[in-house]
């Protein structure tokens, strides 16, 4: 009824606000019609007298705008239809007029709230509203005429729904969970809790209050006082009292309430479990307190034995895990100690080997604490310590090295017989030991079985494939008979150290001069070859031995390994012996003489001595004389019968060779070294030059370096040059020949087969079957002649293939020598 009231009081307050504003305008009308002197009726204002009107522009129409304040409407109203307001046209006056309402809650989203009556102006609600959703509405009201046309300008229409304490409060959460450490003070916060009102927030209706209504202790009944309180505004709950020990009490779970109209209207639940959490407030303590364990010497990473403190606080928590140290009894750090994260024990292990000859029993001091320092509100304890026995027991242990890899440092040229390195191993148990040398790929070394001393047994080779940049690694292996054979091994790594043991080889020992070039290439090219290595070596230092010959010839170096042998003046063809010494740079520098045989002549294209006869015809400019014509023809005749009588020997020859006992013989039954002599002579005494002697007991060693041409007793030219080897580069140092002649027969196999080794090997002199100059033997020998081996021709002239049908002797000499 009171709403029915309160619409009519606003009616009656608009018509009286109309009469008001009615009377106002017909006053000034009426005061200024009696002021005018001629007052006519077309002459009055008609704004004044209507204010509410206005002049249409089209029609001439007269306008009144509505102005209606905001319409408050209650919530949940049980009165439908409810009439809010009535708003009504001028121009029902002048003729019929239609009302209607648009808007949100009328013909739009929310639809169906809101109706206007078409006839009377009234608007009403349709249903019951709920600010929860709805809070305002903001409508449109017309005045139509009959035909549907607008008579007045639209008049907005703003709706108010008013609160109503139709919703409870309600918690965020049906539960909260919180936590707070043991022995907190009073006043400490613990969490915070929440609530919100769906009512209108800037009224009483959700206006909140916050109570705690119950508490329970987890286990029951273990505090009986109230240890929380909570802020009724703003949900912190907090600690009112002391006392709060974990070892007592693990939680508590308290009942929360929340009531709007602060704490006068609807109220809800909700709970808040606290948890006591745990501080280190307790020391871990051993039980018991002393420990006996054993322990193998000579074994790491085994576990000897466990110990057990224990913890009042939380399990496996950070407060309740245990670090344990070693605090005495191990100096030299023998052994460690970890923590078991499951059962919170100490576990000992060995981490260096125990020796039972040096210490046989540990006693070791061993503390715990916490992983994290103790709470300033902990009772004060003194750390818990624990004694632990460790008694070592004895085994019978392997030999052990001083030192693994054994390294000995010495000079390359170190003499057989030297002790490198002495007192290498030892037994702990006091035991006898014996040494070998497993691994000496060269054999170089020996060891004393009982000492382990070690010597050289002959000669370091720097050079030994065996020699890895300078080190030479052998295995020595020491061992316990006494103990099963137990036995250990090292490695022995010997550092050689270069030194200057050979002198440097001058090479080559024979060359050619050529006469007729230009200064700047007249000369040999020298050389050396040193089996040292470097710093013992190059650079090499060449010299004149014979200040006599160095006033004809000169050394000019090149570089650190060469050197040019020039003369210094215009020379007369043919050879010369120039004694040269050649100088290494080592420590100290090592030197070597050399006599060079130097041919000095004219030269071919191909930088070959070329003949007398030859060099004169290219030498002269005026041609040839008659008489140097008939020696021509003279040379070539006798070359020609010496050429026809050595093939007429040859053809002639009834000699067969066979082999017997290791020694050539003909058919003869005498004793070939019935017509062996021993001369000094190097010059050949047969006439036949281009033949093999036999002396086969005279080796390439015992004579001077072959010469590379044989000489022509006149001229001084070349006349035939010796094969020459294609299995080895020429001018190398020769290998040492036997030098020990055969005191009886049954030796001088031996003999010969050693020098036709070294001979093979040689890669300057030809081997035994080469055409070499030999001491004149005598003449009226009984074996057959080798002259046929040779060759009267040039080497590319002489066909060696039929060495091949000779036996496997000669079969090496067919290969070196054939055309293939």
């Amino acid at each position: 009824m009171a709403i029915e009231e309160r619409s009519e009081v606003r009616m009656v307050g608009k018509v009286l606000t109309l009469v008001l504003v009615g009377l106002g305008v017909l006053v000034a009308a009426v005061d200024q019609v009696l002021s005018s002197p001629h007052p006519r009726q077309n002459d009055l204002n008609p704004a004044v007298l209507n204010p509410w009107r206005e002049k249409s522009p089209g029609l001439g129409r007269v306008k009144r705008d509505w102005i209606i304040p905001p319409i408050r409407v209650l919530e949940n109203s049980k009165q439908v239809p409810e009439y809010l307001v009535q708003i009504k046209s001028d121009k029902v006056f002048t003729g019929a007029v239609t009302y209607s309402l648009e808007g949100p809650g009328v013909n739009q989203e929310p639809k169906d709230f809101f109706e206007i009556d078409e006839k009377t102006g009234w608007i009403m609600s349709k249903m019951p509203l709920d600010r929860e959703k709805y809070k305002s509405f903001t409508l449109k009201a017309f005045a139509l005429s009959p035909s549907g046309e607008r008579l007045e300008n639209p008049t907005t229409i703003e709706i108010y729904v008013l609160d109503q304490n139709d919703n409870r409060p309600s918690f965020i959460q049906p539960e909260f969970t919180g936590a707070v450490p043991e022995f907190s003070i009073p006043g400490t916060s613990v969490l915070t809790v929440s609530a919100v009102d769906a009512d209108d927030p800037t009224t009483d209706n959700a206006m909140l209050s916050y109570s705690i209504t119950n508490q329970e202790s987890i286990p029951p009944f273990s505090i009986n006082k109230t240890m929380f309180g909570i802020n009724n505004e703003t949900g912190v709950i907090y600690t009112r009292d002391v006392g709060l020990d974990r070892d007592v009490v693990k939680s508590f779970r308290l009942t929360l309430q929340v009531a709007d109209m602060s704490g006068f209207g609807l109220t809800s639940t909700s709970l808040a479990i606290i948890h006591i959490t745990d501080i280190n407030n307790h020391n871990p303590k051993f039980s018991p307190q002393t420990y006996k364990m054993l322990a193998m010497e000579n074994k790491v990473g085994e576990d000897v034995g466990r110990v057990n403190a224990t913890d009042k606080d939380e399990k496996n928590s950070e407060n309740w895990r245990i670090i344990y140290s070693i605090t005495g009894g191990d100096p030299k750090r023998n052994f460690a100690i970890r923590t078991d994260r499951v059962t919170n024990q100490g576990i000992i292990s060995i981490v260096k080997p125990l020796d039972y000859e040096s210490q046989a029993e540990y006693h070791l001091t061993v503390s715990a604490k916490n992983e994290v320092p103790l709470s300033i509100k902990a009772p004060y304890e003194q750390t818990s310590t624990a004694t632990v026995i460790i008694r070592v027991l004895n085994e019978n242990e392997a030999p052990q090295f001083y030192r693994n890899p054994i390294e000995v440092s010495v000079a390359e040229s170190t003499n057989p017989g030297t002790v490198l390195i002495s007192d290498i191993a030892h037994d702990p148990d006091n035991g006898k030991l014996r040494f070998e040398l497993s691994y000496d790929p060269e054999r170089w070394l020996t060891i004393n079985q009982e000492t382990g001393e070690i010597s050289l047994r002959k000669n370091f080779n720097i050079r030994s494939p065996h020699v890895k940049n300078n080190k030479y690694t052998a295995v020595v292996k020491v061992s316990d008979p006494d103990a099963a054979g137990i036995s250990a091994t090292a490695s022995l790594e010997i550092t050689l150290w270069e030194t200057n043991d050979f002198p440097p080889v001058l090479v080559p020992m024979i060359g050619t001069v050529c006469s007729d070039r230009e200064p700047e290439r007249l000369g040999l090219l020298l050389t050396a070859v040193d089996e040292d290595l470097s710093p013992h070596a190059d650079p090499f230092s060449f010299e004149m031995a014979d200040a006599d010959m160095a006033a004809n010839w000169t050394i000019i170096p090149l570089n650190e390994t060469h050197a040019m042998l020039q003369p210094r003046m215009d020379l007369t063809w043919g050879e010369f012996s120039i004694p040269i010494t050649v100088s290494d740079s080592g420590e100290p520098a090592r030197s070597s003489n050399a006599l060079v045989n130097v041919t000095v002549c004219p030269c071919d294209r191909a930088g070959q001595c070329m003949s007398f006869a030859a060099a004169a015809i290219f030498r002269s400019n005026v041609g040839l004389s008659f008489i140097a014509l008939i020696i021509i023809m003279a040379s070539a005749a006798l070359l020609l019968l010496l050429l026809l009588l050595a093939v007429a020997v040859r053809s002639c020859s009834g000699h067969r060779m066979k082999k017997s006992g290791g020694l050539l013989v003909g058919d003869s039954e005498d004793d070939v070294r019935d017509n062996v002599f021993n001369y000094d002579e190097q010059g050949g005494g047969e006439e036949d030059e281009d033949a093999f002697n036999i002396d086969l007991l005279r080796t390439p060693g015992d004579m001077a370096p072959p010469p590379e041409t044989f000489s022509h007793p006149v001229s001084g030219f070349p006349k035939h040059k010796q094969p020459l080897r294609k299995d080895a580069p020429y001018n190398l140092p020769s290998p040492r020949y036997p030098r020990k002649r055969p005191t009886n027969p049954t030796d001088i196999e031996d003999f010969i087969n050693d020098g036709l080794e070294v001979a093979d090997n040689d890669p300057n002199a030809p081997p035994y079957d080469t055409a070499l100059i030999y001491d004149y033997e005598g003449d009226g020998s009984l074996a057959g002649s080798l002259s046929s081996i040779a060759s009267m021709g040039s080497e590319e002239d002489q066909d060696y293939d039929y060495l091949n049908d000779w036996g496997p002797r000669f079969k090496k000499l067919a290969n070196m020598y054939s055309s293939d």
